[in-house]
């Protein structure tokens, strides 16, 4: 009998520790930082594509073509370690046919992708006339980066908790409460986001004429605060 009013009154004293114990409220937010920055090296892709009666012809031609676009690129001050395969493929040409006929293949085609880091910027015009005054017939896509993109994401990742902080102060005041503890913070995906001009005519004289314009470089952040009275 003492056993169970000692355990009874141990229960009437824990119960309002307990019920007091409730998880204080939050609040979710995210944020975002942007840093606008002058790039310093573009990625150029380029390639040759080449066709020929056979296969070895195809992709002779092409070897051909793109061994003189390398040489070029290489002459034009582009580093060896710059340039990189991405992409090669060798595919027959089909005749077209109808219900009553066989499909044969008229030839093949040969198509082999170059991807370019450009290091100075200065030179790029001259290095797209170069590729393709030596057998270089597709261009793929010319975009703008920074070779050191640490400093701006950071800058940007201080920007976009500051915003994040800035928007759940805003809204937790608005409701006559405080902003309390940080419980935890989630980073987003970053990314840098180009904003190139490109124009190009392959059968001016002057180099091609590029613009960089700038590079923005966005981070995102999500912040669960304690909201407190």
């Amino acid at each position: 009998m003492h056993i169970l009013k000692a355990l009874l009154i141990t229960t009437l004293l824990a119960g309002p520790a307990f019920a007091q114990t409730v998880a204080p409220a939050q609040i979710t937010v995210t944020g975002e930082g942007s840093v606008e920055g002058v790039p310093d090296v573009a990625t150029l892709s380029l390639g040759v594509t080449t066709q020929g009666d056979t296969a070895a012809e195809a992709m002779a031609a092409n070897t051909a073509a793109l061994s003189a676009v390398l040489e070029r690129l290489k002459a034009a001050g582009v580093a060896p370690r710059d340039m990189q395969t991405s992409n090669l493929s060798l595919n027959p040409n089909w005749t077209s046919y109808d219900s009553a006929s066989q499909p044969k293949i008229a030839g093949y085609m040969a198509q082999n992708q170059l991807t370019v880091r450009i290091r100075d910027l200065n030179s790029l015009g001259a290095v797209l006339d170069a590729a393709i005054a030596d057998g270089a017939n597709t261009l793929n896509g010319l975009t703008f980066g920074l070779s050191e993109p640490r400093p701006a994401m950071d800058k940007a990742r201080a920007e976009a908790v500051a915003d994040a902080k800035a928007r759940a102060t805003l809204l937790v005041e608005a409701a006559g409460a405080k902003l309390g503890r940080v419980v935890s913070i989630t980073e987003g995906g970053g990314y840098s986001q180009p904003m190139p001009m490109f124009r190009a005519d392959a059968t001016s004289a002057e180099p091609v004429p590029v613009v960089g314009g700038e590079v923005s470089t966005t981070a995102n952040v999500t912040i669960v605060y304690e909201i407190t009275q």
